[in-house]
């Protein structure tokens, strides 16, 4: 769908879906309560650091062409994740630093009249450590990226290799 939408505003020629497997090891897991209690401090100490500065916090906005409301553009989330993670790395064997992070983004409208689900609401994850991904495959149209089992997506990950 995302994909398709580039290619009718001409952004790309050919649409098409990567799949991955990865090991999400040490993830920032933002559907935990607790995980988001460490993105508030973190904010807060990112919000520190740019008053010291005298800079402006990035924000995040809505894209000129397609003003949703829903802020897709997230430059302040992005900020304070990034700085979650530095920090952590700047802190050595202290702790472990984290390999992914895991992210729910209601988005769209809603399903139906009163709905509490809306219909472009997705799960992102991003990789910071690139060994965390051990395999690639091109999801196939028509195949539902369902149809395919784990152990189908090593075995052609070890062929390709």
């Amino acid at each position: 769908m995302w994909a398709d939408s580039k290619v009718s505003r001409g952004s790309c020629t050919e649409a098409f879906v990567v799949g991955a497997i990865i090991d999400l090891g040490n993830c920032l897991d933002l559907t935990e309560q607790e995980c988001i209690q460490e993105l508030s401090e973190a904010y807060a100490g990112l919000k520190a650091t740019f008053s010291r500065s005298g800079s402006e916090l990035p924000a995040n906005k809505d894209p000129q062409k397609f003003p949703s409301g829903d802020k897709l553009q997230r430059y302040l989330d992005c900020a304070v994740i990034n700085y979650l993670c530095e920090a952590m790395e700047e802190m050595g064997e202290m702790v472990d630093p984290y390999d992914t992070v895991r992210g729910l983004f209601v988005e769209g409208s809603p399903a139906y009249p009163g709905a509490g689900f809306y219909a472009l609401t997705h799960t992102q994850i991003a990789v910071r450590r690139p060994e965390c991904i051990i395999g690639t495959f091109r999801v196939h149209r028509e195949r539902e990226a369902d149809e395919l089992s784990v152990a189908s997506l090593r075995e052609k990950t070890e062929v390709e290799a």
